[in-house]
């Protein structure tokens, strides 16, 4: 089946000039900070920005379902418009192709970018993906608002909470976060990815290394120092995050581990320093949602 929906349209005023905001298009660095919706992240983004040069995006949604947006630019035309075309694959299958054209004009010292994107689905069960990607360009366009207004090289700033009640003992439950054994069951379980190096001294002052090389071939790490561990109750440690060799985040983690008469309330706080413009748009709370469920398997 194929048929054509209605376009979908929309625009922004920009408080930036028009290089900036051509420019945010012009890199899968760039990309990845911004283009997805509130609640999405795009774990991985390839943009070669040239006529024929492929544009691809890997976007994470909330529900940790990966949405693969591949294609190429047909047009790159500097400082005035961008067009590519894009298929759209869901759960192993192409659902829709998307053709969008983006038009850049200086209004004074502000920039409009329009954006306009005609659809031919392939699968009847998404027709309602032009419906949704009105609302979703209006987020993502917020999110690109607040790169474009970010000073270079500023950090951003992000905290979240977490809780879960767990049928099993608090010392269960506080085993799985300390003992290596238990926490190599779960931690860093998350997506298709091998371990390549593991380190794990549970103390105050002691560290611990967790670093993985993905299926694309990008390599991450984790490396925590412990600032405080209470046994069976509580452990506070700060960690930095690397993709490939460079320094993403560095963030201050607090588990918190109370018997409840069912077993344990298991709490999770973070707080994080984001570096250099990478933008974490919620993905790190939706990671660590992913492997609460993971070590909760393992009990």
């Amino acid at each position: 089946m194929k048929n054509q929906p209605e376009a979908v349209e929309i625009s922004r005023l920009f408080d930036a000039p028009r290089e900036r905001v051509f420019a945010a298009w012009s890199t899968g660095e760039r990309v990845a900070r911004w283009f997805s919706p509130e609640g999405c992240s795009v774990p991985k983004a390839e943009v070669d920005f040239r006529p024929g040069g492929a544009f691809a995006v890997t976007m994470r949604l909330p529900d940790g379902q990966d949405s693969l947006c591949r294609g190429a630019f047909t047009e790159v035309s500097p400082l005035a418009r961008l067009a590519f075309d894009m298929e759209v694959e869901m759960g192993g299958a192409a659902r829709f192709k998307v053709r969008t054209i983006v038009d850049f004009v200086s209004e004074g010292a502000q920039t409009r970018m329009s954006v306009r994107q005609n659809y031919e689905l392939y699968d009847a069960n998404f027709a309602a993906a032009p419906t949704g990607a009105r609302e979703g360009w209006r987020s993502t366009l917020d999110k690109l608002a607040r790169e474009l207004a970010r000073d270079e090289g500023a950090a951003a700033h992000g905290m979240f909470s977490l809780s879960r009640d767990l049928p099993h003992a608090p010392a269960a439950v506080y085993r799985a976060f300390a003992d290596p054994k238990a926490k190599a069951r779960w931690f860093a379980g998350v997506g298709d990815l091998t371990l390549t190096e593991r380190e794990m001294d549970v103390r105050v002052g002691g560290r611990e290394i967790a670093e993985a090389r993905w299926k694309s071939g990008v390599v991450s790490r984790f490396e925590a120092h412990y600032l405080d561990v209470v046994p069976g109750e509580r452990l506070v440690y700060a960690y930095t995050m690397f993709l490939d060799a460079r320094k993403i985040s560095v963030s201050l983690a607090t588990v918190e581990i109370s018997a409840t008469p069912k077993g344990a309330r298991l709490k999770i706080t973070e707080q994080g320093a984001f570096l250099d413009g990478y933008e974490d748009n919620g993905a790190r709370e939706h990671g660590t949602k992913a492997l609460i469920e993971l070590m909760a398997a393992t009990l």
